[in-house]
């Protein structure tokens, strides 16, 4: 799992039937400096996630990538990100 905030929504004329009922959110993924707040935004890649759960723009988010990502689905899909938790709030110690 990672962490990351979402900082926008995308928008598709055609979807296939498999992702109705979600939206698509491109997300911000937090590395140390984001979690500690010395920068904001990540310099990483920025994935496009699916989303069941009603994130918005400046939620964080857990989301998971790759073949677990299809997990919550009983048929084969294609995706390669999903959310898995909104976030009220967390706690990040660096490592001494």
């Amino acid at each position: 799992m990672k962490i990351g905030t979402v900082i926008g929504t995308v928008t598709f004329s055609h979807l296939a039937p498999q992702f109705r009922g979600g939206k698509w959110v491109m997300v911000s993924p937090m590395g140390s400096e984001e979690l500690t707040g010395k920068r904001t935004y990540s310099q990483a890649s920025t994935p496009v996630v699916y989303d069941k759960l009603g994130a918005g723009v400046g939620d964080q988010i857990l989301y998971v990538e790759g073949a677990e990502a299809t997990q919550p689905f009983p048929y084969p899909i294609p995706l390669d990100a999903i959310s898995v938790a909104l976030l009220d709030s967390f706690q990040f110690s660096p490592p001494a």
